[in-house]
């Protein structure tokens, strides 16, 4: 499993979401602003924070809680 949260600088959900998404994972995850790369600003601008796993292509979208998060984690880590 490889967690990326993408989002934006001066996002205040995007803060929001880290402190949830590091709360949860224990590991961390990798934070990647959107603003780095067109494709990705193509992709998530509407939609961020989007907490991303690289490995299964799964996307758990904003907005999400504690629980949607764990439920995210469990759920990639079993496919």
């Amino acid at each position: 499993m490889h967690l990326i949260l993408f989002g934006t600088s001066g996002c205040h959900l995007c803060e929001q979401a880290e402190v949830i998404v590091n709360a949860c994972v224990p590991d961390g995850v990798e934070t990647v602003d959107i603003a780095e790369q067109e494709q990705w600003q193509e992709q998530y601008a509407v939609r961020i924070p989007v907490l991303y796993d690289q490995e299964t292509k799964q996307e758990l979208g904003w907005p999400f809680g504690q629980s949607d998060v764990e439920n995210f984690v469990g759920r990639v880590a079993r496919m």
